[in-house]
């Protein structure tokens, strides 16, 4: 039997659908986060102004964008550098971290053992 056709059309409509959702959803919950708190990033505290918001996101403390409780109370503002920060915390705790291998057997090999007989062997 042979494969149907893949409908592009179909495929970038929803692409195109979701992302308007997204989009929409986001500026819900970043408009009503910016109107309830300062505009100061929760971790190094840095200020913002209009000409800079943008740098200023809105983190999902349990990390699940579509828990957006009216009293904001699953939200923080961080910036750019902080929320990406936090993300890249939570993967490697997630993936029970980043140090987490295997420990390797201890080096045996020393590589100045005949340093000594060399630099005599240099001197002559």
């Amino acid at each position: 039997m042979p494969n149907k056709p893949i409908d592009n059309a179909k495929l970038d409509r929803i692409v195109a659908e979701a992302r308007h959702a997204a989009e929409q959803r986001e500026l819900g919950y970043r408009e009503r986060a910016l109107k309830m708190y300062p505009w100061v990033c929760g971790r190094c505290a840095r200020e913002f102004t209009r000409a800079n918001l943008q740098e200023l996101t809105v983190h999902h403390r349990n990390h699940d964008h579509d828990f957006n409780p009216p009293d904001g109370s699953n939200w923080e503002l961080l910036c750019v550098y902080c929320h990406d920060n936090e993300h890249a915390r939570y993967i490697d705790h997630v993936r029970g971290g980043v140090m987490a291998v295997e420990a390797a057997a201890p080096a045996t090999g020393n590589p100045f053992a005949d340093l000594k007989a060399m630099m005599e062997r240099g001197k002559s």
